[in-house]
């Protein structure tokens, strides 16, 4: 069986994909799906979010590495890669596939993360959601130490269909688990809930802000005080905190594995 036929099989994976766990650890395991695709070593998901650059008024809308299989670096979770910029940047702003045959010899040498790594095939094609791209998913490192071609491009495209399908139904599933959010959501929509759960998946950020403004009003409506509400936010910030920490450490074992 050739490697085309394998890969094909390998896409039930994702096809049957059902998200267990946090969100974090579903992009995890999508990524970890995709590189068993291609055959390939690396793989990093990176989504569109809002820029927290302040000098850039943190309307700007960049890219963030959410879920890697590989040897990716723990500190490229941190980094924000704005629209146009590198390799991703350019996909988002083209909404095309990249092939790029050697990255040393490329307009993106400066961007190379491997330079010891003699494959220097990469590919990259953007993912989307009814039609809006969302994000990135980068591939690089054939696993039989070969250049990935123009036909592996073709894969990953009808691979970025699936992971793209594949956070929709998580983001959705996420959001018809709780009750608070539904809520939210449909007051925001005004009882709308199609428009509701679209406008979820469409920007996340925006429903974050929509779930914060009725966190602080629900909490307000029954009696809380200003110190309480703080208590609050607080106990949510840390335990993010403890959430981000066990990611990173886990991103660094594998690594180090």
């Amino acid at each position: 069986m050739g490697d085309r036929e394998n890969s094909l099989i390998k896409l039930q994976d994702l096809a049957s994909f059902l998200d267990e766990g946090s969100f974090d650890d579903n992009m995890q395991q999508l990524a970890a799906i995709s590189a068993r695709v291609l055959n390939a070593e690396n793989c990093s998901l990176m989504l569109l979010t809002e820029s927290e650059d302040e000098a850039a008024g943190g309307d700007d809308m960049c890219l963030r590495v959410c879920g890697s299989c590989g040897s990716l670096p723990a500190a490229a979770y941190k980094e924000n890669t704005r629209t146009g910029e590198g390799i991703a940047g350019r996909v988002v702003a083209t909404g095309k596939a990249l092939f790029i045959e050697d990255i040393e010899r490329s307009e993106f040498a400066q961007w190379a993360r491997r330079a010891n790594d003699p494959r220097k095939s990469l590919l990259s094609s953007p993912i989307a959601i009814n039609g809006k791209t969302i994000g990135v998913i980068n591939i690089s490192g054939h696993r039989q130490a070969r250049s990935f071609t123009k036909d592996d491009l073709s894969l990953l495209e009808v691979v970025a269909l699936f992971v793209g399908k594949a956070i929709q139904v998580v983001q959705l599933q996420n959001i018809l688990r709780s009750r608070f959010t539904q809520m939210a959501l449909m007051q925001f929509a005004e009882k709308d809930i199609g428009g509701a759960l679209e406008c979820a998946v469409a920007n996340p950020d925006q429903v974050a802000r929509i779930l914060a403004k009725s966190f602080y009003k629900e909490m307000t409506r029954a009696g809380f005080g200003s110190s309480q509400i703080i208590n609050a936010a607080s106990e949510i910030v840390g335990q993010l905190s403890v959430s981000l920490s066990r990611h990173s450490k886990r991103i660094e074992q594998q690594t180090a594995g």
